[in-house]
């Protein structure tokens, strides 16, 4: 699951994050193969002018793949902080571009919703205090599911 809940004595602390199927060391177990693997068919035509023109179009695939990768790394730098305790439920956004978002509110008037008609399967929404604030997007339909099923217990109990 890509989140993780932290408890003290007197708030609990939900963190969320995309999924990360790639780290910095499978980077470079991908990359670096790739590399290699775009440069063997210029052995059969060293010497040639068409190793040139293959040779350039190898490194604007693999430039084209580097940075594909890079945009993703940069989109999962997304992370969402619900914290709980019992006078403030405060949620803080910080998108991977832009200024933090907060939305805050006394936990009692909180109400967790879970909505099949939202943007996404399984829309998992936060009201309170006049607004509904989205929580966990990048999650899937079932990890928002759970989600919905441990914030109801620990709002409601």
């Amino acid at each position: 699951m890509p989140y993780r809940w932290t408890e003290t004595d007197n708030h609990s602390t939900l963190s969320l994050w995309p999924h990360q199927s790639m780290t910095s060391a499978g980077f470079v177990w991908f990359i670096a193969p790739t590399a290699i693997l775009f440069t063997l068919p210029l052995f059969a035509v060293l010497g040639s002018a068409v190793a040139w023109v293959l040779m350039a179009s190898f490194t604007v695939a693999l430039w084209a793949v580097w940075k594909a990768i890079m945009v993703n790394r940069k989109q999962r730098s997304l992370t969402e902080v619900l914290t709980i305790s019992n006078e403030t439920l405060l949620l803080e956004h910080q998108p991977t571009d832009g200024d933090k978002k907060e939305f805050q509110a006394n936990p009692y008037w909180v109400r967790v919703g879970l909505r099949d008609d939202g943007p996404v399967e399984n829309y998992l929404t936060l009201t309170g205090d006049g607004r509904e604030v989205e929580l966990g997007s990048f999650l899937t339909p079932d990890e928002r599911l759970q989600l919905h099923r441990e914030l109801q217990r620990r709002l409601f109990t």
